[in-house]
């Protein structure tokens, strides 16, 4: 969650807001325009200025929604570079990024050479131009006092080739930026957009990547994009896996067959709406609540947003155990306590399938999968996979009486999960037995979560 400096901060950062809007309306275009930009309705044209009526509208915009106003900003555009970065920075610092120190941003540096980062210049040029400032240049008194940083690399970078990728980076303000910015450099100079070319793609990534493994990150592969391989800034101790079928909000145990192994594409068998398969590519973002209801609602052919909505949030609650009052409180409170932030953040997902075989665990014997389903699953930035159990005396006992056996199965499917990349919360049901007590719980929770692995909040 973010903190009331963060937010404070956020707000003196957009306080330019009121005059650019007034500046570019009338009064009978302002009320439009604020609603835009997800700001209240302004007064009443016979109220005061347009300054001031912009200004009233903007100082009603209460702290849980000041970051998605921020968002539409950056998204309307308007903004130059510097004010647009001053904006993203502040943004960014709310949500928290992995940690790539200074030491490690040379190092980086000093391993490239100018031919592994500019293979088209245009192409650069668009990338450098949607990170850092070029045409304000803080070493222009330096040369002459005119020239500025756009000037610098044409002459030093695309024509000379008389800078090292260490003097590019100085220059750009690399070394000082925040880690955000710094990851989004990598990641764009590593996609097909700005070297459309594979195998120069991967020796980019070998170069970085020793040096980002100190710090626990790395440029790992996690999608395609028009053929060439995707790399996004995700943590080493993340899931080394893309997801491919996500299989969840289903009561009984699905009827799976492959439509095409080559492909791995799969199909549900009998009764389709009793689950649902996701079947869209997830990115370095994760999976969010608005992506799922995107998906929802095209898949479904639903009109509106709020259809979509509703229906979806019934249909997930739908597939929850009735015998299982906290879990359904979980899923319930996760979406009453985050409310209007809750599009950006990951989805809930509930009964999510782990493992699936056609065979029994019976049938199967020693060589059984120990856990079929997750109570809920979120998919977070950077690879990171978050699986939340709601332990009920089922998790302990048989009859009423405490088995140590069955303990020692749940414990060891945990390490299982935990080897293979997931990170694994369990709740004590009792935690979520009345809304009261799981409603406190629920929100330190996932506050902490959040905040533990860079998940932004208003």
């Amino acid at each position: 969650m973010a903190s009331a400096a963060d937010l404070a901060k956020l707000r003196e950062v957009l306080e330019f807001v009121p005059s650019r809007i007034s500046g570019a309306n009338t009064h009978a275009t302002l009320t439009a325009a604020c609603e835009a930009l997800g700001l209240p309705a302004p007064p009443q044209a016979n109220e005061g200025s347009k300054y001031e009526r912009a200004s009233a509208s903007f100082a009603e915009v209460p702290d849980a929604a000041l970051a998605r106003v921020a968002e539409k900003v950056l998204e309307a555009g308007g903004l130059n570079a510097a004010e647009r970065n001053i904006v993203q920075d502040t943004l960014w610092a709310m949500r928290g990024e992995p940690a790539i120190p200074k030491r490690t941003r040379r190092e980086i540096a000093r391993a490239l050479h100018l031919d592994d980062l500019v293979h088209d210049g245009d192409r650069f040029t668009v990338l450098l131009d949607s990170l850092w400032v070029l045409d304000d240049d803080p070493f222009g008194a330096i040369f002459g006092g005119r020239r500025t940083l756009r000037d610098h690399i044409a002459q030093h970078v695309y024509r000379n080739s008389d800078w090292s990728a260490e003097e590019l980076f100085e220059r750009l303000g690399a070394f000082e930026a925040s880690d955000k910015r710094f990851a989004l450099f990598l990641e764009g100079l590593a996609s097909a957009d700005v070297v459309p070319e594979v195998e120069a793609q991967r020796r980019f990534v070998a170069a970085v990547n020793p040096h980002l493994d100190h710090v626990g990150v790395e440029l790992r592969e996690t999608g395609e994009d028009g053929g060439y391989p995707l790399f996004s800034l995700v943590s080493t101790r993340s899931s080394r896996g893309r997801p491919k079928n996500l299989i969840f909000a289903s009561t009984t145990k699905p009827d799976i067959r492959f439509s095409d192994a080559i492909d791995n594409d799969i199909e549900i068998v009998g009764n389709t709406d009793s689950v649902l398969v996701y079947d869209r590519p997830i990115g370095s973002d994760g999976l969010r609540w608005r992506d799922l209801q995107a998906w929802w609602k095209d898949s479904r052919d639903l009109k509106t947003d709020a259809d979509a909505k509703r229906t979806l949030y019934s249909r997930l609650q739908d597939c929850l155990p009735a015998s299982s009052p906290p879990q359904r409180n979980l899923y319930r409170l996760y979406h009453s306590v985050f409310g209007a932030d809750v599009p950006n953040l990951p989805a809930l997902l509930p009964e999510v399938w782990l493992h699936w075989d056609p065979k029994t665990i019976q049938a199967r014997g020693r060589d059984a999968l120990l856990r079929f389903r997750m109570d809920f699953l979120l998919l977070l930035p950077h690879g990171h996979r978050v699986v939340l159990e709601v332990d009920g005396k089922r998790h302990y006992s048989t009859d009423g009486r405490a088995d140590a056996a069955l303990y020692a199965t749940n414990m060891r499917a945990d390490r299982d999960l935990k080897l293979g990349g997931y990170e694994v919360f369990r709740f004590g049901a009792d935690e979520l037995r009345t809304e009261e007590q799981a409603r406190t719980t629920i929100h330190e929770f996932f506050r902490d979560l959040f905040r533990a692995f860079g998940v932004g909040t208003s």
